[in-house]
């Protein structure tokens, strides 16, 4: 799953609506689609829109593990390898 997060900083009639954070989710194979509406809304900036901060975030839903640092246990021994 992709999430493409945004801020709209003035309420300039615009057609944003009121100032404030925004998101907008998109499917895991969507990933070409978050891609064109993110360039959508920096297009929109650059002609002097009030968008700022568009990013996108992922988060696959078969991860293996949990995101973060984990705790590790007592037989956890990594060593980095140095020539």
């Amino acid at each position: 799953m992709y999430m493409v997060y945004w801020t709209v900083v003035t309420d300039d009639g615009d057609g944003d609506g009121p100032a404030g954070p925004r998101a907008r989710p998109f499917a895991t194979d969507a990933m070409v689609d978050a891609m064109r509406f993110m360039e959508d809304l920096r297009r929109r900036q650059r002609e002097g829109g009030a968008i700022r901060f568009v990013t996108m975030c992922s988060e696959h839903p078969d991860a293996v593990g949990h995101p973060g640092v984990d705790v590790t246990g007592p037989d956890y021994d990594w060593k980095k390898r140095r020539r």
